[in-house]
């Protein structure tokens, strides 16, 4: 049976509690353990898929299909463990299983309430697989206090209850905020959270305290004594460099003794961190920089573009450079002039989106990496986007549009080189959508097999593969009716779905590099194991840095 570690934060959100979690993780596997990460989100929608970038960042989506919260994008590329379905749930989905169980009459007839049935319901969520790891590590969005997320609360404490003593802790974030006018590290913020937590049953084993000053020894021992956790279980968590830091940063700090501690794991295995020493010499000690163009819809927050702007750093990391992406608004590109913007950079890529605005900017990005020859990668609408404009401007089709940018089907406006997915074979089974389909879990999710030409340079890239498997999430595809006149024009339909009716990568020939994917490649990429096609998109970016 596996060992749970709860996290939780309070005192203010986004202090960092699903790094934390994905940094111990990692710490736990350098000492031989094997674990598996979960995120339980208290908000009511079933799960992030149809939420705006905007609301909630990037929808991270598992290899089972999963749309889920952006934290587990950070799991994965601590831990190297693929997410799964079972390791999300929201209180959205919660309330959906129990009120379903409800109607098919599997209660009873009995009233139904949040004590016992929703946080059983939980509960049941916290036990799948626990057999399979050695530690869960299981976080809780939001703070202590949040109303939405009392049920949770409530379900962890009742969880401990049931559990062997000694096989479940808490670990609490919380800030210790800095008051320059009197010179103050502040405890009480501290001593409030806990206080609010132990009020609902739950006594922290293990505090984290977000600082951005030296957190004295003087301090840590008042807030050991105010908040009853031993003084070395008072875990300061200061600013960092990079991300990447975080795993030797909370080793230094005695982070996982303090939780191997905490279950009385003693004498522990020593750890062997020669991984993160690997990616940390790799991040400081770069030889040369790439400005990397990102061309997207949802430019003001880079949280929208995670993963890409991680796939990035870890590209870099493979090369030995350092990457400086730069966003770019793809509607600023439609304006007179705008291509101007381009100037200078060593590589282009756009990313994944949503519906017509700014994809005029983004086919004008394709249409400068194309005629300029500079280093291209389109992501999802970014290989659409990237198809559009070769069918305009090499095939000759100057009305290429995609259906969804014209939901009449291309009636009078454009001839619709893109679109709308109506079935498809998902393993063993076809897969069937309409256009007015509910849009939560309705495209085409998770991973998928794309085979790839011989000699192309996708299958370069990936050292020759002949087969290769991403991670997708999409309603619109690439036209296959339009191949040949396509790649007569010198558009090369390089990766196709195993059926071959599904374009999946297509290449530029005769360009230095220029590829768009229909999958989302970023997702699946780790510091110490970098996605092929960003290691190479880098690679040539470093080409286009030295010829310039």
């Amino acid at each position: 049976m596996a060992r749970y570690i709860f996290i939780t934060g309070g005192v203010v959100s986004s202090l960092g509690k699903g790094l934390a979690s994905a940094a111990l993780g990692a710490l736990l596997q350098a000492r031989g353990y094997t674990v598996r990460l979960r995120k339980l989100d208290p908000y009511l929608n079933v799960d992030p898929g149809t939420m705006s970038p905007f609301e909630h960042g990037e929808v991270f989506v598992t290899d089972d299909g999963a749309e889920t919260d952006l934290d587990l994008g950070h799991y994965e590329r601590f831990t190297g463990v693929s997410a799964r379905r079972s390791d999300t749930i929201s209180a959205g989905r919660i309330y959906s299983n129990v009120l379903e169980k409800e109607r098919r009459g599997e209660y009873l007839g009995k009233t139904i309430q949040v004590i016992p049935h929703v946080t059983n319901e939980i509960k049941d969520f916290l036990a799948i697989g626990e057999d399979e790891v050695d530690f869960m590590l299981c976080e809780i969005g939001g703070t202590v206090g949040d109303i939405e997320g009392l049920p949770f609360f409530e379900a962890i404490r009742q969880f401990a209850q049931e559990r062997p003593r000694g096989k479940v802790i808490l670990m609490h974030l919380t800030l210790l905020p800095w008051l320059a006018a009197s010179g103050e590290l502040k405890t009480k913020p501290t001593q409030h959270s806990v206080k609010e937590l132990r009020s609902i049953g739950l006594q922290p084993d293990v505090l984290v305290c977000r600082s951005e000053q030296l957190i004295p020894d003087r301090e840590r021992a008042k807030i050991a004594l105010f908040c009853n956790v031993r003084p070395d279980s008072v875990i300061p968590a200061y600013d960092l460099k990079s991300i990447y830091e975080a795993p030797l940063a909370y080793h230094r700090a005695g982070l996982d003794r303090a939780v191997l501690d905490a279950f009385q794991i003693s004498p522990a295995p020593r750890p062997d961190l020669s991984r993160w020493e690997d990616v940390m010499d790799r991040l400081t000690h770069a030889e040369g920089e790439v400005r990397i163009a990102v061309v997207g819809k949802y430019t003001e927050l880079e949280d929208a573009y995670k993963s890409v702007s991680e796939a990035l750093t870890h590209g870099g990391m493979a090369n030995r450079v350092r990457v400086r992406p730069e966003w770019i608004a793809a509607e600023d590109l439609e304006q007179d002039g705008g291509t101007h913007l381009l100037d200078g950079y060593h590589g282009i890529i756009v990313p994944g989106g949503f519906g017509e605005r700014g994809t005029e900017g983004m086919i004008t990005a394709a249409q400068y990496a194309r005629e300029k020859r500079v280093p291209y990668l389109g992501i999802c609408l970014g290989m659409q986007t990237a198809v559009i404009e070769a069918a305009r401007n090499l095939a000759g089709i100057t009305d290429a549009g995609s259906q969804e940018f014209d939901r009449d089907g291309g009636a009078g406006r454009c001839t619709p080189v893109v679109y709308h997915l109506k079935e498809w074979v998902q393993g063993n089974r076809k897969v069937e959508r309409k256009p007015d389909d509910a849009k939560g879990g309705t495209m085409r999710l998770g991973a998928y097999t794309a085979v790839l030409k011989s000699g192309s340079l996708i299958s370069r890239v990936y050292d020759g593969a002949t087969e290769i498997e991403d991670r997708h999430r999409h309603r619109y595809e690439v036209d296959v009716s339009y191949r040949e006149q396509l790649e007569a024009a010198g558009l090369a339909f390089s990766g196709m779905s195993p059926d071959d009716r599904l374009p999946e990568v297509v290449e530029i020939e005769g360009h230095p590099w220029f590829i768009g994917v229909q999958a989302h490649p970023e997702l699946k990429s780790k510091p110490f194991a970098p996605a092929p096609l960003f290691a190479d998109f880098i690679r040539a970016a470093k080409e286009q840095e030295r010829m310039v």
